[in-house]
């Protein structure tokens, strides 16, 4: 029997952590053929000039996106910066499928989009049909979709942590506080004071606090799972590390609910998850168990104040924060095993 021809690729926004993280991964995949590059900054320049650490790979060099031919097209991995990726993603055919990185398709409301966003939506309609690319919640959508917004790395972190337990209705939707921490990589690769060697490093700093752009994408999805309006006390920090995610979420407990039948609902939701793993009783979430890799491990843990619970979950931004949830739906989107081409462990220590 012949086989199947590959799965041309495109990467918008290649010259970035998330467009690097995914090349990295989609060269190794065996269905992926990469055939367009485009980092309209870096036009004319080998991967190799960009990226150093992927010189090994025979991919073309970096264009823009007028010098593509999308009709030798069939899926783009839009890494593109949100607010740009909606304008460049309705000029593509509509044959070529699309996974998008960017926030631009994540909130369903063209009007939540305008107020966190500081912009209207260039392309409502696509808005209408775009499907939410948290894996484990919306994989039978993922399967038939044209256009899939990957979550956002936090959002990621806290969703998976949490819906299982909303949707059980073993927490309350109100007062749900998250701490979350993140490495720089998720302030992306364009030169910003606050993430210079000097300035984030040997240090720990919050930011957006009170109105982080990643909450209402939060709200949005713990909303539909309560079946009502869940609103949610977020602050985010920056950690000192290139990579990975921490989220301590504190939550109250519905009913006679405890941490054991928590820690239940989160192992049946995620029983046939490859990548979403709660961890063993007592034992502690890091980043450095999830590097590299596209897993998410999940903790839950009694709190001393009665009637409440800690949940932690950790992952690796770039991976399972970005580009190998993109991986992961693309492997849907086309009828593959989910895991292919993302089997790789943890980078330890």
């Amino acid at each position: 029997m012949a086989s199947k021809p590959p799965i041309r690729a495109a990467v918008l926004g290649a010259s970035g952590y998330t467009g690097a993280d995914l090349i990295r991964l989609a060269a190794r995949h065996p269905n992926i053929a990469i055939t367009a590059l485009i980092a309209k900054g870096h036009a004319g320049q080998a991967l190799a000039q960009v990226f150093p650490h992927l010189v090994s790979l025979d991919l073309p060099d970096l264009v823009t996106s007028d010098e593509v031919d999308w009709n030798k097209i069939d899926v783009a991995f839009c890494g593109l910066p949100h607010g740009t990726a909606h304008t460049e993603i309705r000029k593509l055919p509509e044959r070529v499928k699309v996974i998008d990185m960017s926030a631009d398709f994540r909130l369903r409301d063209s009007g939540t989009y305008s107020e966190w966003y500081g912009g209207a939506h260039s392309a409502p309609e696509l808005l209408k049909g775009a499907i939410y690319g948290l894996t484990e919640h919306y994989r039978d959508e993922i399967k038939t979709a044209r256009l899939v917004a990957c979550p956002g790395c936090y959002p990621t972190a806290v969703l998976l942590a949490l819906l299982p337990l909303l949707k059980t209705k073993l927490i309350a939707g109100e007062d749900l506080i998250i701490d979350a921490k993140s490495g720089v990589s998720g302030a992306g690769r364009t030169l910003k004071q606050n993430i210079l060697f000097s300035e984030a490093g040997e240090g720990l700093s919050p930011y957006g606090i009170g109105n982080h752009r990643h909450v209402p994408e939060i709200e949005q999805e713990l909303s539909l799972a309560a079946g009502a309006t869940v609103t949610v006390n977020f602050t985010p920090h920056l950690a000192p590390m290139s990579r990975g995610e921490l989220c301590t979420s504190y939550v109250r407990l519905a009913g006679k609910a405890d941490a054991a039948a928590l820690r239940k609902a989160l192992n049946e939701a995620y029983a046939a998850s490859p990548f979403v793993r709660v961890v063993e009783e007592g034992v502690i979430p890091a980043t450095q168990h999830v590097r590299g890799s596209n897993y998410c491990h999940i903790g839950v843990f009694a709190d001393r104040l009665p009637g409440r619970a800690i949940v932690v979950s950790a992952i690796d931004n770039l991976v399972k924060g970005s580009a190998g949830q993109a991986l992961q739906n693309f492997n849907l989107m086309h009828g593959l095993d989910e895991t292919t081409a993302l089997e790789q462990l943890p980078l330890f220590p």
